[in-house]
């Protein structure tokens, strides 16, 4: 099956079509920012819009395009755009010409009002801790930043180990946007099947908060069908630097439905809607299963939506949706 057979149902009709893992952020002056993966895998883009909906409309720009050789010149993955300390910084990951899956995080950095207009500096790779002798050493990927009780984190995926090598998520507080400033502490390993199909997988985090605790979302196994999202949580005021403050949900919270035509949920990001008062989360998917070729470069991953909505005991509750409200 292909993006020009697949099934239409209510559920997996795209917010934008392909574009992969999707990120956006509320920011405030009252704009949503997008960026995404695109499938030449060659430049960053950035659409805002005053809804949600709008970004599927949204006018997109260019802000930054890959070099011909060298550092950041292929395979320019996952960018996130925050905003920090009053200057924007956008977090991607980046192989080479040379080896392309010599991925490494990079980060540039625009301290004018305007991300879309403005001049974007190039900071270099991710800097890890003095200390630090293992951080960003071999393929590592998909950095998150998120702030708690007035400190920035950093999570990443890093893989390490012989043969296809484990991708493990990764945690540190922050001394600077562009600079960790403690060791790495591991998170999660893929302990679980459904973590382990086509390889043995953890990437893509991404932060909520809610009430008295932080969730962490994450993706699991190849990015084909296999491909889930699974979860920790922490409480807010624990050490988050502490691997025992989180806990592992047993089982992926959002995974492949045949039924709804939506294969291959993952790397999502979230947000809130334009009042405030929901959660919303981005992700991407497929409309079908059978893939020809490396689901890499597969280029139909489109970018959905859906609200979280909360049971009794303050857990997120991720569930396909018909349409997607704001």
């Amino acid at each position: 099956m292909t993006q020009d057979n697949y099934i239409k149902t209510l559920y997996n009709e795209p917010l934008l079509e392909q574009r992969a893992d999707p990120y956006i952020y509320k920011h405030k002056d009252g704009y949503y920012y997008f960026t995404a993966s695109v499938p030449e895998y060659d430049r960053i883009i950035l659409r805002k819009s005053k809804t949600i909906k709008g970004i599927k409309d949204a006018e997109e720009f260019v802000i930054w395009r890959k070099h011909d050789s060298g550092t950041m010149s292929r395979n320019i993955w996952a960018p996130e755009i925050h905003y920090i300390d009053g200057a924007w910084y956008i977090y991607f990951a980046a192989g080479k010409a040379e080896n392309q899956w010599d991925i490494r995080p990079y980060v540039l950095e625009c301290k004018e009002l305007d991300p879309i207009n403005g001049r974007w500096k190039e900071l270099g790779k991710m800097q890890c801790a003095e200390e630090d002798e293992f951080s960003f050493r071999a393929f590592s990927l998909d950095g998150t930043v998120f702030e708690n009780n007035g400190k920035y984190y950093y999570i990443w995926a890093e893989k390490v180990g012989v043969g296809k090598k484990i991708s493990n998520l990764y945690i540190a507080e922050m001394e600077k946007p562009w600079k960790l400033k403690t060791v790495q502490v591991m998170l999660s390993t893929p302990d679980y099947d459904w973590e382990r199909r086509g390889f043995w997988v953890n990437e893509g985090p991404s932060v909520l908060k809610h009430g008295e605790r932080l969730f962490l979302t994450y993706s699991a196994s190849d990015t084909g069908a296999n491909y889930c999202m699974g979860m920790l949580y922490a409480n807010k005021d624990s050490d988050l630097l502490d691997p025992r403050s989180w806990i592992k949900s047993r089982h992926p919270v959002l995974s492949t439905d045949k039924e709804k035509g939506i294969y291959g949920p993952g790397h999502n990001s979230f947000t809130k809607s334009e009042d405030g008062t929901k959660d919303i989360m981005l992700f991407h998917a497929r409309q079908y299963e059978e893939i020809v070729g490396d689901p890499l470069f597969d280029p139909n991953r489109h970018t959905l939506a859906m609200e979280i909505h909360w049971d009794d005991d303050g857990m997120p509750v991720f569930e396909y949706q018909k349409q997607f409200s704001e």
